[in-house]
């Protein structure tokens, strides 16, 4: 959009790991536009679906990366396997010798949980299963891309939650299974933080408000083009975004020559807007969590608009 601020991120390498759709595939759109090469894994292809049986692919994604201006490269990796993380970073090493950005967005877990189902009462598979999607996967990950990531200083790692550490500190976050994977994950940016800082490198959590993800737009029967149509029956559905927003987030943070300054920090797309200055792709700044926040303490409703 005219306006925005684009960073420049020619030459640089980033791997978007769950990028099939969603928040992975806007910010790995968001790096092609910015010029960088960016690797999109997940387990979706146009010859394997995975389990949740959506009909965006990897391939779909490089494609629209490289549409954007990068340079999309899709690789299907299930990341549970540690054999095929190894084989991912394996050729990265060979093709790139490096990587600058690391974006963990590996979920998976929509289908698996039930909100405010108290955990004797949830599916006792289906929360280990989240558990295994949002945590081990990150995890796996971590241990086989780091260490490209630190061979020269300036390394970015993004790990992708669901909302920020101070709004999650005081929330139950929809089931026991669900809060502890997206709690985790912010855990694991500070930590991460903390093992990088050595070797010039930046960990952060970052955390989108109300996705327009192609599942959501789905589910009100709207596309992203109508997607205020849908405002009549769902009016909070005006504090949404769309994954770009999310995107440029990402690609600001990793244009940022001082990026550290952000080392351990949990990060959401609407406070990362008023800081670089970019707008989603209406214009708007849509801060949804200090949206959800003030309303939470307001004596009568607060209109969504206000907080875009």
């Amino acid at each position: 959009m005219p306006g925005t601020p684009e960073p420049d991120l020619e030459g640089k390498i980033a791997l978007v790991a769950g990028a099939t759709r969603g928040a992975g595939r806007g910010i790995a759109v968001r790096l092609g536009a910015a010029g960088a090469t960016v690797y999109v894994t997940g387990r979706t292809t146009r010859e394997r679906r995975s389990e949740y049986d959506r009909p965006e692919t990897i391939e779909e994604t490089a494609e629209l990366v490289t549409a954007a201006g990068g340079t999309g490269i899709a690789v299907p990796a299930d990341h549970l396997v540690a054999e095929e993380v190894r084989a991912l970073a394996g050729r990265i090493d060979a093709e790139q010798g490096r990587l600058d950005v690391l974006v963990n967005d590996i979920w998976g877990g929509e289908k698996l949980f039930a909100s405010d189902e108290p955990v004797w009462e949830h599916d006792l598979d289906n929360g280990l299963r989240l558990l295994r999607l949002g945590v081990e996967t990150h995890a796996v990950t971590s241990h086989f891309l780091m260490p490209l990531l630190v061979r020269r200083p300036g390394g970015l790692v993004v790990e992708m939650t669901d909302g920020t550490s101070a709004y999650n500190a005081a929330r139950y976050r929809n089931s026991y299974f669900y809060d502890l994977v997206k709690n985790s994950v912010l855990r694991m940016a500070f930590v991460l933080a903390h093992e990088l800082k050595p070797h010039g490198g930046t960990a952060v959590a970052l955390t989108p408000g109300w996705l327009r993800s192609e599942m959501m737009l789905d589910a009100f029967g709207v596309a992203e083009d109508n997607w205020r149509d849908a405002l009549a029956k769902v009016p909070l559905f005006g504090i949404s975004e769309s994954p770009a927003y999310v995107g440029r987030a990402v690609a600001a943070l990793a244009g940022d020559a001082d990026v550290a300054r952000w080392n351990g920090e949990s990060l959401s797309s609407g406070q990362l807007a008023r800081e670089y200055g970019f707008t989603d792709l209406d214009g708007s700044r849509p801060d949804c969590w200090r949206f959800l926040t003030d309303s939470e303490n307001a004596d009568e409703p607060v209109d969504a608009d206000v907080y875009r």
